[in-house]
């Protein structure tokens, strides 16, 4: 019987106050910490204007990076998709970061720890998706 109580203290963790003895300190599980540096990598879609406040309050919290679904509101209202457009890249400036456009309907806005890969071939989003007037 003493030898399965021996190995049976080996094999199970030490209680809390054991553990605070020998090390000085208990550690703790973290609740929801870990999540908020973790980047997150999150789509949206715009089908109205205000569908713009979500992708900027994201944004705005520092975690994430926003693929940007456009199709909808460019098919519904230039004007609308160009004032999203110009709020998106105004927030990017703010933060730091950098918005480029992805193949027609999509857009990528990221913090300022992140970096697009821009090639030869690639325009700016303001160039592509909001002419000047």
């Amino acid at each position: 019987m003493d030898f399965f109580s021996k190995l049976k203290e080996k094999f199970t963790k030490p209680k809390y106050d054991e553990l605070e003895q020998e090390t000085g300190y208990v550690e703790l599980e973290n609740d929801g910490e870990a999540s908020k540096s973790k980047v997150l990598v999150r789509p949206f879609m715009l089908e109205d204007f205000d569908d713009v406040k979500p992708v900027l309050d994201s944004l705005r919290e520092g975690y994430t990076i926003a693929l940007v679904n456009i199709r909808p509101l460019k098919d519904k209202d230039l004007v609308e998709l160009k004032r999203a457009i110009n709020k998106l890249k105004k927030t990017a400036d703010a933060i730091e970061g950098e918005i480029a456009g992805f193949g027609d309907d999509f857009l990528v806005v990221t913090p300022s720890f992140a970096s697009i890969y821009r090639s030869k071939h690639m325009t700016n989003v303001q160039a592509e998706e909001a002419p000047q007037e």
